[in-house]
């Protein structure tokens, strides 16, 4: 079962909506082949635990630069603050994923926040700058979404929330 720690209570999850389930499978797919492919880190889906100062969590998509993995072993259970992370909107995580997540991210230094909603079909991509999250764009369909951390990843938005637009994107990082 999926739980965090937040400000010293134990928060359960419940299952998530077939539609969150769909981009966490997909964008957590294209991260993982691109990074792979390219040799920069690690990315890791929901049940990644990190331990911040105050609060534990296991965010929905988490990536690592390289240099933050050479730690990393199959026994390996908490993380370390990573250096990217995406969470998608639920209306229980809402709240937290825009007030105390938010925050906490930015105060242990996480470089790069994505927030999908995937009703809406919107990316909402924040950039730590002077330990406050800065909006760089709301992304929608249509658009292109380029990683301020990932060297080089860049997709089409429309990849996230649509099968045959995710495989298009899947191939073209695949060849190259």
């Amino acid at each position: 079962m999926k739980a965090e720690f937040i400000n010293g209570q134990i928060v359960m999850h419940s299952p998530v909506r077939r539609g969150q389930l769909e981009v966490n499978m997909r964008l957590s797919h294209l991260l993982y082949m691109y990074a792979t492919l390219h040799d920069l880190g690690n990315v890791s889906s929901e049940k990644a635990l990190i331990a911040l100062s105050r609060n534990d969590y296991e965010p929905d998509i988490c990536f690592w630069h390289k240099e933050k993995t050479k730690d990393f072993n199959p026994d390996t259970i908490v993380h370390p603050v990573p250096d990217f992370i995406v969470e998608i909107l639920s209306k229980s995580t809402r709240k937290n994923d825009r007030t105390i997540k938010f925050n906490d991210y930015a105060a242990h230094g996480v470089a790069e926040y994505w927030m999908i909603d995937y009703t809406k079909l919107t990316v909402e991509q924040f950039r730590l700058e002077k330990d406050k999250y800065v909006l760089q764009k709301i992304h929608t369909v249509g658009d292109r979404i380029k990683s301020s951390v990932i060297a080089g990843f860049e997709i089409a938005v429309e990849a996230i929330f649509e099968t045959s637009a995710y495989l298009t994107e899947n191939k073209r990082i695949g060849s190259r």
